[in-house]
Formats: C-alpha cells, structure tokens, sequence
C-alpha cells in the first residue's frame, strides 16, 4: 500500500509514507505499540489512509482538545483498546512577568521554545490569550521546558506544567483583509496577501516551500477555494475565507484571513 500511496504524494512526503508503514506493520505483525510524536493534519491523514488498508490495526489521534491541529498518533494491534491510554500530553502554561506585555504572538512563544533546542515535533497546538499562552506538548519534554523557559520575546516569563483537562485552548486569531485578484490562481493570490510580484512568487512555489492545506504544492497555477489553508515558508500562513463574485473590470473579490 505504501509504494501505492507514492503516487498521490509530493516525493518529500515519502520518507514519511515509509516511516508510517513501518509503524503499522509493526503493530499487525509484532503487536508493536508506538506512539508518535506530533503530526501535522497532512501526515495524520497519510497514516490515515494507510491505517485503512490494515485490517489488523487500530490507530487513536489526540492533541488535546477537539479541533487540535496537530496530533500524537499512538498505533497498536487491532485486540487493544485505545480510548483510556494514555497519550502523554501535557500542557505549558507560560505567563509574562510584566502583564503590560499583551502583545507576544504564535510566532514567539514558538520561536523561544524552538530556541531552546526542542523539536518541531515534540510541540502540538499553541494557544495564545491575552494573559499568556497555553501549549501542548509532549509529556516527556515538559518538566525541561518548565525549568529552561524563562524569556519570550525578551520579556521575563513564568512557567508551569498543568494536566490536559486545564489547557485553556484559543482560536487562532486571524486578519481579515480584502483582494482584488485578476484570477484564483495560488500565485495570484499569495503574491497580493505578502505584498510580492508574481515573477519573485513563483522561485519558493516552485521550490516546494508553499503548502495548501499542509500538502506541498509546486504549481503555481493550481486554482484556491474557499476554506483552503496556505503556508509560505518565511512568510506564514492565511486562510480563503471567501472567493466572492466578480468586479465590473473582471476581476475576483477575495477575502483572506491571515494568522496572526
């Protein structure tokens, strides 16, 4: 199934393919149970599908609350119930010192986290409110970030490590902006929400370091729809929050919502 699904892949989701079939022969053949580190919406859906042709394996996603985006994945044989194990999640709870700092964002408590040599995937959903932050994490990792994290953002922060059931989750916060787009194209539309031509648009595109809805996409002529998420390495992500009809010179209305 594995050399089946390279087909309908990007060749840099294929390392991920193997890695995955991996797991799932191991828990149908040696009643191996595995539990993963986080997994993007993309990867969980790989595993998904490959989940789906293995009869004799069951697998349980959990991030830590009903919409998480990002979730552990823990496989085992198909005789195991999956529902009371235990997930190893544990949540982050970070408040700054100096309450007058309201305005730390995603991308700080991420980069402070990262900064402390934690990988990607050891970290699930971030939750930024006004009076902190909450982040999932794996429960291996927690008690060291509780004892290293000390700055986000240049600004002094307290720390502690909570149970899953306190993790207070947030919307992701998004800027909602209007377009004006000669055509629904991804280049089209990416070049006008980062404020770039479509010539210097098209070399990251074409370079894999452009997702729609956490999938590698290269072409840069591939029409959006409404509710597709897309990410641009270096640049962040928005969500189509509506592709609407058209202006009297032709052109479409777009409405972006950009993650902040």
């Amino acid at each position: 199934m594995s050399k089946k699904l390279y087909e309908h892949v990007h060749p840099d989701e294929r390392e991920f393919v193997d890695r995955a079939a991996e797991w799932l022969e191991g828990a149908a053949r040696y009643h191996e149970v595995k539990l993963t580190d986080f997994l993007d919406p993309r990867q969980a859906q790989i595993l998904e599908m490959l989940a789906g042709s293995e009869p004799d394996v069951r697998i349980r996603l959990s991030g830590g609350g009903t919409h998480a985006e990002r979730c552990r994945a823990l496989i085992a044989p198909d005789y195991r119930e999956l529902d009371g194990e235990d997930m190893k999640l544990a949540v982050l709870s970070i408040t700054p010192a100096d309450t007058k700092f309201t305005d730390i964002g995603h991308g700080d408590y991420m980069g402070s986290v990262l900064g402390l040599g934690m990988k990607r995937a050891k970290i699930g959903d971030i939750h930024p409110r006004e009076d902190g932050c909450h982040i999932v994490v794996a429960a291996e990792i927690a008690d060291f970030l509780n004892l290293e994290l000390r700055q986000v953002h240049r600004v002094n922060v307290f720390t502690e490590v909570l149970p899953l059931e306190r993790l207070q989750s947030s919307e992701s916060e998004l800027m909602e902006m209007e377009l004006t787009v000669a055509s629904p194209r991804l280049d089209a539309i990416v070049s006008d929400v980062y404020r770039m031509s479509r010539a210097k648009i098209l070399a990251p595109i074409k370079a894999g370091r452009c997702r729609v809805n956490w999938k590698v996409e290269e072409d840069p002529s591939n029409a959006l729809r409404t509710g597709d998420t897309v990410s641009l390495q270096g640049f962040g992500r928005f969500r189509v929050l509506e592709i609407g009809d058209l202006t009297k010179k032709g052109r479409y209305r777009v409405r972006i919502g950009k993650f902040v």
